[in-house]
């Protein structure tokens, strides 16, 4: 990590790694603590200068430039409590090579720190990974969602995954447990989701002709009514595979919700009743599970066909539900 110093000047040498970055988001990782606002406020000042000339929050930063960065003060009152140190942790590895991980991430556990987490996969893995000069979220997953989780091991994989996922591509296939019933076998949502905040300061999603368009297409793999639901109360229950077309925020929860069959154990998109329902079947958790990723290779173009099991606690109610019979 780059010291920098808080009482004179820095001057700091862009490596061939970080080359690419916007100017203002280099910034902001490197000056852990420092706000936004102050970063934009000292570029357009013109305190900070690549190779001495003046330049632009969007600016893009290239190997071998030299950063001048000027004396950077964060009064202690505004200094943020220092982060609880990630505990080393490697996760279930399902593909790896010099520039990809692709792990198989389990529910329960953010991707990243931030919003009251204090860490998450990345940070973990970071610490579990000294050696390691760059490491870096791909896309993200739910903190509730299991399932498939790509990382960067170089700045070159991650540029073209993000090109990839731009233009649709790789292919993210989840299952799904929804409380209801969708009446059709296979079919394809397309509405529109906008993301504002929740009464308790909560990321939210909700279907708005405001929103940016989403496109899911579901595909019902059984159907469960008699027997063990209504056992519980539940009138029906329907297993899905969903295939994601855009990467919005919460869109297959959303989504789901939309045609009244959320997610079951979706604490935030569900339905409470059926949610403490299910919890007598054992059902703990959020069933939604990125089970399927099919890419080409970032760098060498090979076709990646990527899979990760249903978890057992999910596969267990499925197992369950199959015994008494789908319908």
């Amino acid at each position: 990590m780059h010291a920098i110093s808080k009482n004179s000047v820095s001057h700091l040498a862009i490596g061939a790694h970080e080359a690419g970055q916007r100017l203002d988001n280099y910034l902001i990782k490197i000056l852990k603590g420092v706000p936004k606002s102050h970063i934009h406020r000292i570029i357009r000042a013109g305190e900070v200068r690549l190779d001495k000339k003046r330049c632009k929050p969007d600016s893009r930063i290239e190997a071998g430039q030299v950063l001048r960065i000027p004396p950077i003060r964060i009064a202690e009152k505004q200094r943020p409590p220092e982060p609880t140190a990630a505990p080393a942790r490697e996760f279930d590895t399902v593909y790896e090579d010099d520039v990809l991980l692709v792990i198989n991430k389990p529910s329960g556990v953010a991707v990243h720190g931030g919003s009251g987490v204090s860490f998450g996969v990345i940070e973990q893995i970071r610490r579990a990974r000294p050696e390691a000069k760059y490491l870096e979220l791909v896309h993200r997953l739910d903190k509730d969602t299991s399932g498939l989780l790509m990382i960067a091991k170089k700045r070159s994989a991650l540029v073209k995954l993000h090109e990839m996922i731009r233009n649709d591509h790789p292919k993210k296939i989840y299952l799904a447990l929804g409380a209801g019933r969708l009446n059709h076998d296979r079919f394809h949502v397309k509405l529109p989701l906008f993301k504002y905040t929740g009464a308790q300061g909560e990321k939210m999603v909700r279907v708005s002709e405001d929103g940016q368009s989403a496109h899911t297409i579901f595909r019902v793999l059984n159907r469960f009514s008699d027997g063990l639901p209504h056992q519980v109360g539940i009138s029906e229950l329907t297993y899905v595979e969903a295939t994601l077309k855009t990467g919005r925020t919460h869109q297959i929860r959303v989504h789901l919700q939309s045609q009244n069959c959320p997610i079951a154990g979706d604490e935030r998109y569900g339905d409470y009743q059926a949610n403490k329902r299910l919890q007598k079947l054992g059902l703990k958790r959020m069933f939604l599970h990125a089970s399927e990723l099919h890419l080409n290779h970032p760098l060498t173009g090979e076709k990646l066909v990527l899979k990760a099991a249903l978890p057992q606690e999910l596969a267990q109610i499925i197992t369950m539900l199959e015994h008494q019979g789908g319908v």
